[in-house]
């Protein structure tokens, strides 16, 4: 269960574009669904080489990302309110690479467990088909962002900044 509002979470949805296409009522329905979590500065949300057992919807807050190479922890960047994490591991059901921990002073999250989604899906198909397409979209996200760096980085090594 969650503190926010069935209003509360329709109102987020629709300014961060997220689940926009959810009725109010079915906003509501999904709230019985999600759990809220809550972390402080520095807490580990998940770890490396744990596998997803929930997606989350960022609700405040800032989530930083870091990986490991065995002897430097590197930070790879944050997602902020708004935003949908742990979709990859969740999905995939493969170990994250990444870990997750509160950027910010405090993250609220609204997390979808494994079991709950399962529930969803057989419960309220219209309602696990759009958040599927939501983390569909988050991926798509990642991706084109994870392009443009490369193709920035192959420019700078055999463009301008080859000498």
């Amino acid at each position: 269960m969650t503190s926010m509002t069935a209003t509360e979470l329709f109102e987020f949805f629709q300014q961060h574009f997220i689940c926009e296409s959810l009725t109010r009522n079915e906003v509501e329905t999904l709230t019985s669904y999600l759990q809220e979590k809550t972390f402080e500065r520095d807490q580990i949300i998940s770890d490396l080489g744990e596998v997803g057992d929930c997606l989350m919807f960022v609700i405040q807050g800032k989530v930083g990302f870091t990986s490991y190479d065995g002897q430097n922890e590197v930070n790879v960047g944050n997602q902020g309110e708004g935003s949908l994490i742990g979709e990859m591991s969740f999905f995939d059901r493969k170990p994250r690479n990444l870990r997750m921990y509160c950027s910010s002073k405090k993250v609220m999250l609204l997390a979808l467990t494994r079991p709950m989604y399962d529930r969803l899906k057989v419960e309220h198909p219209y309602i696990a088909v759009n958040i599927l397409e939501n983390a569909v979209v988050s991926l798509d996200h990642l991706v084109r962002a994870m392009s443009e760096s490369m193709a920035q980085i192959e420019y700078y090594m055999h463009g301008y900044g080859k000498h």
